[in-house]
């Protein structure tokens, strides 16, 4: 796979291809894969960086049910916006202590103060355009939970409870958006949601295991789907 271009968060867009599944869900006992996957298989847009390897070995695309974490993804796909996941990941941390450990409840609550502190803070990306979104879109986050219960269970719902398991055996039919995240991206942006386009929205849905985009050749693949246990499972 080429290199992740801007805008793109988490693996370069390409065109649609019709190979996909469904899989059960994954029983909570399931516990991590303790073997790496060869550096020579795993998908190729992790470019031998070492911290987009092991986001892509331990994280991405392992099925997520913790509204927290869910939170932490569209925050910082957010700010990716534009620029590279690298970027962003690389400041994953700077953001965390920034944005109060991804608490939507307390950056919900953040005042022009807190917006004046981030915008000086060098450890982030400092726009002011995406820090007022992401107060705001704590805030309709928390609306969402309150009115139409835990974002994950609205979110899964879309796929039936059952992630999305698509077959690419190359880079180029990995798409950048599909209907699923059009309708999911109409969906918030419809509740005032900012920073949600599909591109956007597909990139999350990627890291949330809610869609797996591992090549098939990619041990990771395999792994997500039996072998992983979920973010949020008991």
């Amino acid at each position: 796979m080429n290199a992740p271009r801007p805008v793109r968060l988490l693996i370069p867009s390409y065109n649609t291809c019709p190979l996909a599944e469904k899989v059960q869900p994954i029983a909570a006992s399931c516990a991590p894969s303790a073997m790496p996957p060869a550096a020579h298989s795993i998908c190729p847009w992790t470019q031998g960086d070492p911290l987009l390897t092991q986001y892509h070995d331990t994280e991405w695309g392992v099925p997520c049910r913790d509204d927290r974490r869910l939170f932490e993804y569209i925050l910082l796909d957010a700010f990716q916006a534009g620029l590279s996941w690298r970027t962003i990941l690389y400041k994953r941390e700077a953001f965390r202590a920034a944005f109060a450990e991804f608490d939507p409840a307390v950056v919900a609550q953040f005042t022009d103060a807190d917006v004046a502190r981030l915008l000086a803070d060098p450890g982030i990306v400092r726009n002011r355009q995406k820090i007022a979104a992401s107060i705001r879109n704590a805030q309709l986050y928390l609306e969402m939970q309150q009115r139409e219960g835990p974002f994950h269970r609205w979110l899964w719902a879309h796929v039936d409870d059952t992630p999305v398991v698509n077959r690419w055996r190359t880079s180029t039919q990995v798409p950048a958006t599909t209907p699923l995240s059009d309708t999911i991206s109409k969906a918030l942006l419809a509740r005032g949601f900012k920073f949600v386009g599909s591109t956007i929205v597909y990139a999350w849905l990627q890291a949330a295991g809610v869609v797996n985009d591992h090549l098939l050749s990619c041990p990771r693949h395999a792994a997500c789907q039996l072998g992983v246990k979920p973010w949020g499972a008991a």
